[in-house]
């Protein structure tokens, strides 16, 4: 008989805190470490107090095929290790609460609202719990860890430092309430008292009674749960509103195998790729490192299946799903994460050859994902200079067509087969390629580095061989790091404003082109035509050696200097799109006022 999806029950609050102090119930790997302020305990105290319901906890049946490596409840201490029953997937904070203030024979560490960390002991005050005007949570207190409270002059206000104290007090540890009877013992022989003891019955009643009489709602998965739904259930149900990474689940799937993900990628992958050169890289994270791995993993697994099986649907599919990546075996990852390494590093010196250098100017991190699978799938067939070509073309569609914003996983499955195909002498040019397109009118909208294909400009004036205005020099790597190379208006802000320009013109991409810090300041808000002459003579070259400066900026100085800003635009909007049109190896559809750009500009900026 198959077992159960889930079973539902109640069980004895003091049974479940059993099974946490002796580690039938722990807590798998990736669950959060405790975070509750001691407030929200006493309030949590004061509801089961007063036989309130807490919440359903959740738990999974150990022992079947998903495995995760697990670890005591914090404050539980094991005598050796001991493999639980169940794993609490929600409910952790509240377990923990409880088992360390009702539990365990020491002071709770937990933290003030301020979250620092602070421990000490739960009392209850028994006249407030008794008195009718008191709300409940008003009645528990929280002492320091030496049981003492004292005043900013370090007068002793309370001292519960003793058994004898807390029976003169009337303040009963929390600590004792699912074993009450020597307390009891001791507060009768301390009063000797029959109103105490009348005081003692009603507070047993009242306050001790519904912690031994409570029973918890508890939703057990069975062990035939899929890891998949595991996590689903876990950040559907988990009251701290906790979203699991891929990452953190397989870290503690690999860890039962005593494997160490969190190692590897630290010690092992990132530490591959430290070097300046790879700086491009230094925002690939550990997840997107993982989906680049189940996405050469599916692919081979396609490849490797293809010599054996000919229908097309039965073939596995290439994926980097979460549902794929939670599949990843630790047998996959050890296998394919070291091409990946190297398909990350193949990816930065082909990002550098784009000219790409910093990820400030990446058009999307997303892209470096496909792209480093790739080039890890490819291999060796992707170094001759027609595939780079080919690697080009396919990059730039995919930023020019802007097309790796939002959802990428199935264009990451499409272009991991489709690119490594066409590599390889396909003459089927990837989805990517066949569904980019730009539209000219687009370059007006384009006016802050938010965009992938503003940064994709960008990177096209600098692999076009943008100089320095005043040096002359190339802005090469060397520069680009050493020098505060930025953006900037080649007709200034200051004058198109003054001479009513509108701002959706002025602060586009076509009116704005990659410069030097000095070079900027010595610009200011003059006029092209007179900071033309400025930047001449600082550098100390001829008109002409400066105009040479400037049309490696796909700019017409001709009209610059006659500070004709329609005809410098319409010339630049035109040369731009001849540009991007070059590298997505396309064409680009353009209406008839393109149309009459494009034959006003082409003599405009040329030598």
């Amino acid at each position: 008989m198959a077992e159960e999806a889930f079973s539902i029950d109640k069980r004895p609050l003091r049974d479940l805190l059993q099974q946490v102090e002796d580690g039938r119930a722990q807590l798998p790997e990736f669950q959060r470490g405790w975070v509750w302020p001691y407030p929200n305990i006493a309030s949590l105290l004061a509801s089961i107090s007063l036989g309130y319901p807490l919440g359903t906890l959740m738990t999974l049946r150990a022992g079947g095929d998903v495995r995760f490596k697990y670890r005591p409840i914090e404050g539980a201490t094991l005598p050796g290790p001991r493999e639980p029953e169940s794993l609490v997937l929600d409910g952790q904070q509240r377990l923990t609460s409880l088992f360390q203030s009702l539990k365990l024979d020491r002071p709770v560490a937990t933290q003030d609202v301020r979250k620092q960390a602070v421990s000490g002991w739960f009392y209850v005050d028994m006249r407030k719990v008794l008195d009718g005007f008191t709300d409940r949570e008003d009645a528990i207190r929280f002492l320091p860890a030496s049981r003492k409270v004292v005043n900013f002059r370090g007068e002793v206000q309370i001292d519960l430092s003793t058994r004898e104290k807390e029976y003169a007090a009337l303040l009963f540890p929390v600590s004792s309430v699912l074993d009450s009877d020597d307390w009891e013992d001791g507060f009768t022989e301390h009063w000797d008292d029959k109103a105490k003891w009348r005081l003692w019955k009603d507070f047993e009643k009242a306050f001790i009674k519904p912690f031994i009489l409570y029973h918890v709602p508890v939703i057990e998965l069975g062990k035939a749960t899929e890891r998949q739904a595991v996590c689903q259930v876990f950040e559907k149900v988990n009251t701290g509103g906790v979203t699991l990474t891929v990452f953190e689940l397989l870290t503690a799937t690999y860890a039962a195998d005593e494997f160490d993900l969190r190692d590897h990628w630290e010690r092992v992958c990132r530490a591959a790729w430290q070097a300046p050169e790879y700086r491009i890289l230094r925002e690939v994270s550990n997840t997107d490192f993982l989906q680049a791995v189940t996405l050469l993993a599916t692919y081979r697994r396609r490849v490797a299946e293809a010599a054996h099986v000919t229908e097309e649907d039965r073939l596995p599919r290439v994926g980097c799903k979460r549902k794929d990546m939670l599949a990843l075996s630790l047998k996959d990852y050890e296998e394919h994460a070291p091409a990946v390494v190297e398909g990350f590093k193949k990816a930065a010196k082909f990002l550098h050859q784009q000219h790409f250098f910093d990820t400030k100017f990446l058009p999307y991190g997303t892209q470096l994902i496909p792209l480093a699978a790739v080039l890890a799938a490819a291999g060796s067939a992707a170094e001759p200079a027609g595939a780079q070509r080919k690697l080009a073309r396919w990059y730039w569609c995919g930023v020019f067509g802007e097309l790796y914003g939002g959802s990428t996983e199935t264009r990451f499955s499409q272009d991991l087969p489709d690119v490594v195909e066409w590599i390889r002498g396909s003459d089927q040019e990837p989805r990517t390629i066949t569904a980019a397109q730009f539209a000219p009118g687009r370059l007006l909208t384009l006016r802050t580095r938010q965009s992938a294909a503003y940064k994709g400009i960008y990177a096209l004036l600098l692999k076009a061989g943008a100089a320095d205005w005043r040096t002359g020099e190339p802005v090469k790597v060397t520069d680009y790091f050493d020098e505060a190379v930025d953006i900037h208006h080649v007709f200034p802000k200051a004058w198109c404003e003054q001479n009513g320009f509108k701002p959706e013109v002025y602060n586009s991409i076509v009116n704005k082109t990659p410069l030097t810090a000095r070079t900027n300041r010595i610009i200011g808000s003059q006029a092209p035509s007179a900071y033309l002459a400025q930047l001449a003579k600082t550098a100390e070259i001829g008109p002409q050696e400066l105009d040479a400066h400037v049309r490696t900026h796909v700019a017409g100085p001709a009209l610059m200097r006659s500070d004709d800003f329609d005809g410098f635009f319409a010339a630049r909007k035109a040369a731009l799109l001849a540009a991007i049109s070059a590298e997505m190896g396309k064409a680009i559809l353009t209406d008839a006022e393109s149309d009459a750009e494009s034959g006003s500009g082409a003599a405009a900026w040329a030598p």
